[in-house]
């Protein structure tokens, strides 16, 4: 469904000033797969993610979506794919302080229709905040926001979802709850995670670790593996 050949991400504009975000990088996800994307804060993850989803163009390199080349397109083409078939989670919640938590779930559609209505509060209420429903952005907890962020990212259902730190600021109990609600749509939709927490991918069908730009390891969740240790 994704596949990414020889990407590199390079900032600065001087060589001498070059800085490799991502370098080399060869990836590839399933339909229905969740893969785990491991690395400390600098790795290169989150970039990885951003490239995938059509947010970043690469310096070099391609990625394909279903046979398309996402960096050829246009600005238009990149954003109705990503409306479409794409669902972002991000460590930033972008939610919008003037709308309750329901409207702001529904933004995603654009519909305030019975059907859609009723979904976004069933997912509420899987995230366990539907009684704050009425509620604004600002008058919440940064965990409740960003169960918000979560509910309005899986409203319509995406095809793929790139999911950037989304436990990052939920207790132990509430990110078992969001993989747990992650984990079920792995049937019908590809899920890549980025975090630099492994205990929350027990369900992921693979991870992978990233060290400096580059992957430098892939395995699977069963196995032992300590990834922050530095590669000789």
């Amino acid at each position: 469904m994704i596949e990414a050949k020889e990407l590199s991400l390079i900032y600065g504009n001087q060589k001498d000033e070059e800085y490799y975000a991502l370098r080399d990088i060869n990836f590839t996800a399933e339909g229905g797969e969740m893969v785990g994307i491991m690395g400390p804060s600098g790795s290169g993850k989150s970039s990885l993610l951003y490239i995938l989803s059509g947010l970043k163009q690469p310096t070099t390199g391609t990625v394909y979506y279903h046979n398309t080349i996402l960096n050829e397109l246009s600005a238009n083409e990149l954003a109705g794919i990503r409306r479409k078939d794409f669902g972002f989670i991000f460590q930033r919640h972008f939610l919008i302080d003037y709308l309750t938590v329901l409207d702001n779930v529904l933004t995603v559609v654009n519909s305030n229709e019975k059907a859609w209505h009723e979904k976004a509060v069933s997912l509420l209420e899987t995230l366990g905040i539907a009684h704050l429903a009425l509620k604004k952005p600002y008058q919440m907890s940064v965990g409740q926001r960003q169960k918000v962020a979560i509910a309005r990212a899986l409203l319509n259902r995406p095809k793929v979802i790139f999911a950037d730190e989304p436990t990052a600021s939920l207790d132990h109990c509430n990110a078992r709850i969001v993989m747990d609600v992650l984990a079920g749509l792995k049937s019908q939709t590809t899920i890549l995670v980025a975090t630099h927490d492994e205990s929350i991918l027990e369900q992921a069908d693979r991870m992978i670790q990233m060290w400096d730009g580059r992957i430098i390891k892939t395995t699977r969740p069963s196995d032992l593996l300590h990834f922050y240790q530095e590669p000789k």
